[in-house]
């Protein structure tokens, strides 16, 4: 058996929800083998984020190159960068592997409220990152760090958006409705000629640590195993939807607890 391969690039949780951990586990509940390059060490749990150590950008760009020489990687996909020099050395590596799909998940804010990626690093991650990506997968508020727009409040908002979205990532965009209100998760796929709204249900729980990371690292799994775009956007979202239904079925910390990765293999 030849497992499809997909590497995370990004940030490791120490209470394992989102982050790497939450990567490798979606990965692997999807079928997939999860290789990993760690850009920071994170000491948080489900209340908090209390410190982050970077890794540095050599020993960054020595973990890519040492898995690109050896693993025959499908996907990648990155998420937590943190600061200018990480996005860049992260940038100037990837740039000599165009064939592998890249999914850009901007994470900027923990579910704790915790900023993750510094003020100065959105304008790197503009320049050197966005043009490399093949999907990238913001939710409302990052989207309107990126475009310097008001955050959107309705569908309408999120489709009048996408241009200045196009402007600075011109391939496809998945732009997340979680933030709206309604009973609904309306989610907008731009795939570069047709804008496609994608409906869930909203599971009401407040476990819902790494759910951004969850379902770029689901979408980057569907992209390793030969799916289409809008197939491994439909089946991320309805892996994450369960994910989240079964959430509650974990009772792990004080705060906002992981979604359930394993839904459909552990008997609770």
């Amino acid at each position: 058996m030849s497992a499809p391969i997909a590497l995370t690039i990004a940030g490791s949780d120490s209470s394992g929800g989102a982050g790497i951990q939450a990567d490798i586990k979606a990965m692997s509940a999807l079928g997939v083998y999860a290789a990993s390059v760690i850009t920071a060490l994170t000491a948080q749990n489900t209340c908090k984020v209390h410190s982050i150590f970077p890794v540095s950008t050599d020993f960054i760009q020595d973990q890519l190159y040492t898995v690109f020489e050896d693993l025959n990687v499908k996907a990648i996909k990155i998420g937590m960068l943190g600061t200018p020099d990480i996005i860049s050395s992260v940038a100037d590596v990837l740039k000599h592997y165009p064939q592998i799909p890249v999914v850009l998940d901007p994470v900027m804010v923990a579910k704790s409220g915790d900023k993750l990626l510094q003020d100065d690093a959105v304008a790197s991650l503009k320049e050197n990152l966005l043009p490399l990506a093949e999907i990238i997968t913001p939710n409302l508020p990052e989207a309107a760090v990126l475009t310097g727009k008001k955050e959107p409040t309705s569908i309408q908002e999120m489709k009048d958006m996408l241009a200045a979205l196009q402007v600075i990532s011109p391939k496809a965009i998945l732009l997340k409705g979680g933030h709206l209100d309604g009973d609904k998760s309306d989610d907008l796929l731009f795939d570069g000629q047709n804008e496609i709204c994608l409906s869930s249900e909203r599971i009401n729980t407040k476990n819902s640590h790494g759910t951004g990371c969850t379902l770029s690292a689901a979408i980057a799994s569907g992209i390793a195993k030969g799916f289409s775009l809008l197939e491994a956007v439909n089946a991320a979202k309805e892996y994450l939807t369960e994910a989240l239904r079964h959430a509650d079925h974990l009772e792990i910390g004080k705060g906002h607890g992981p979604v359930h990765h394993f839904h459909a293999n552990w008997k609770v």
